[in-house]
């Protein structure tokens, strides 16, 4: 057990939890929306902290990060629980285990040392903070990140967007880069797909990561009927252009799953038409994702076009950046080498 952060206490032992921005007020014996945070007795506590459900070695660009530290490892670790309850969650066997089991929380105790640990002995750059939702196990994602920065890792959250500016706050200096995943540019799709968010919080989050000088790629999953249209596309374009015209921009394929298994794959053709609309809108990185040997994958030269890095689905075939720069114009190129 763990004392949660970023809390605050009201009348009758009832609290306000100020994390993510559902900002559940919590009753007495009663549990915030993530079903992982508990009021006992007008505590919060986070009962995730050091849980671990899953961890893997990673190839960064499966974060995917395609413009930081392009070709290292992460080290990734994620525990049961999510704030959100979307239809068609990949990882939903523990991103919704909380949900389906009285708010259990299983996992085996690994401390943000042994963590650390484990990432510089399996030769990792960095640490991610995956799988689900990293904002519901932050206790723990925060002290293994002041570790880490310690022994030189870099640390990276994978993440809907939807923690509060106070949590961004705390992230500062710790967190190095982040994949916000911009799910749609409609509150009906927060509300009935991803379990009853609204997108303000996410775009709120993705600027302010990008001003506190988070690395910040986007991600956004391309499902059929629901998403493929290019008025969506073209909007969510115009507000990652507003902020910064190089953040990269993952567009994504769907596959069945969970909940939307009756939803067949998207087609390659309508997500390679998509990538060129939000290219043709000014955003410099735009990837194709979910289709390996795509040449949506490369990253080309903004300026000349120059092939810069080929890839085939997460791994790196050519790498041709000098300096962070294109090798034949000499444009800059926004990266982080490692």
């Amino acid at each position: 057990m763990k004392e949660a952060y970023l809390y605050e206490k009201l009348k009758n032992k009832s609290i306000r939890c100020n994390l993510c921005s559902f900002r559940c007020v919590i009753q007495d014996n009663k549990f915030g929306k993530c079903m992982v945070r508990e009021n006992r007795d007008g505590i919060l506590y986070a009962n995730t902290y050091a849980k671990v459900i899953a961890k893997a070695i990673d190839p960064i660009e499966k974060k995917p990060l395609f413009h930081f530290l392009p070709g290292t490892n992460a080290y990734s670790i994620g525990t049961v629980g999510c704030n959100f309850n979307c239809l068609y969650c990949q990882n939903y066997e523990i991103s919704q285990y909380p949900f389906e089991n009285n708010a259990q929380v299983i996992g085996k105790e690994n401390s943000p040392k042994e963590i650390v640990e484990e990432a510089i002995a399996n030769n990792c750059k960095s640490i991610a903070y995956t799988y689900t939702e990293p904002t519901i196990f932050f206790e723990y994602a925060i002290e293994t990140a002041k570790i880490a920065k310690d022994r030189g890792l870099k640390n990276i959250f994978v993440t809907n967007g939807y923690m509060t500016k106070e949590a961004i706050d705390m992230m500062d200096g710790l967190i190095d880069a982040a994949n916000i995943d911009i799910k749609s540019f409609s509150d009906a799709y927060y509300l009935q797909i991803a379990g009853g968010a609204r997108l303000k919080p996410v775009l709120d989050s993705l600027e302010y990561m990008k001003k506190k000088g988070i690395w910040v790629e986007a991600t956004t999953l391309i499902i059929p009927n629901i998403t493929e249209e290019p008025v969506e596309i073209m909007s969510i374009a115009e507000h990652i252009h507003s902020v910064d015209s190089s953040i990269p921009w993952h567009l994504s394929r769907f596959f069945p799953a969970y909940k939307m298994e009756d939803v067949p794959p998207t087609d390659v053709r309508i997500i390679e038409n998509l990538a060129q609309i939000a290219k043709s809108m000014g955003l410099k990185y735009v990837y194709t994702g979910n289709i390996p040997g795509n040449n949506g994958e490369n990253t080309y030269c903004p300026k000349c076009g120059e092939l810069l890095i080929e890839r085939n689905g997460f791994n790196i075939l050519h790498y041709g950046i000098k300096d962070s720069k294109c090798p034949k114009c000499g444009e800059k190129i926004d990266i982080l080498e490692s």
